[in-house]
């Protein structure tokens, strides 16, 4: 009879190291496959949150209310602010980039002057730690406006921006027209903004929209 005979010590160590290999390999793939879902999901929610941005953005163009007190769109280079309709009367939102990032800048809605004009000043100002200010968009390292005006492009900050409000008819007994009040920036047809994504920010190049504006009655 034959005596049973049992796997050697280098077999053992052999099979152990084969199947030590495929396990690396096996767990190489599987966090290879991890990672990309993680990294399909980031850029998922990014270009989620961008379209959310984009879709507030045209929202509160297409919203624009002119008030007759104050400008119902300003551009000064770094901010913009605009009036726009509400249910409960007229709000002012300001979009801004600082910090890295698209913000977004609401006031109450009022429903007379004074208020609106102490809104429009304080939206001027963008405290950051005012809690009507949203990160909106993360990543943004800057950005430029355009307005359409007279069948072209030009950037918001040129002079064509303003319109003077007609002379007021000369009191009785007095000489001379009363003196024009102060420039209004005159609402153009449509808005293009250009956004410029900073490095690591998930997006590449960089991004032009436009609106058609339709100020509300």
């Amino acid at each position: 009879m034959q005596r049973a005979r049992g796997f050697t010590l280098i077999e053992v160590l052999v099979a152990l190291v084969v199947m030590s290999t495929l396990a690396m390999m096996a767990w190489r793939g599987l966090d290879a496959l991890i990672k990309s879902r993680e990294i399909a999901q980031t850029n998922l929610d990014q270009s989620a949150r961008l379209q959310t941005v984009l879709a507030q953005w045209e929202q509160d163009l297409r919203s624009i209310q002119d008030s007759g007190s104050v400008d119902a769109l300003n551009f000064d280079g770094a901010s913009l602010r605009l009036t726009r309709q509400h249910p409960q009367g007229i709000q002012v939102v300001v979009w801004s980039v600082r910090g890295g990032a698209l913000n977004r800048w609401e006031s109450k809605p009022v429903q007379t002057v004074g208020p609106l004009e102490e809104n429009f000043k304080r939206g001027a100002q963008l405290l950051a730690q005012d809690a009507g200010q949203l990160r909106a968009l993360e990543g943004v390292s800057g950005w430029q406006l355009y307005c359409y005006r007279g069948n072209s492009w030009s950037n918001c900050l040129s002079s064509g921006n303003d319109e003077t409000a007609p002379p007021l008819p000369p009191a009785s007994g007095a000489s001379g027209a009363a003196p024009p009040e102060k420039p209004r920036q005159a609402l153009p047809s449509g808005i293009r903004m250009l956004i410029q994504f900073g490095p690591g920010s998930g997006f590449g190049g960089p991004l032009t929209r436009q609106v058609e504006l339709r100020p509300q009655s």
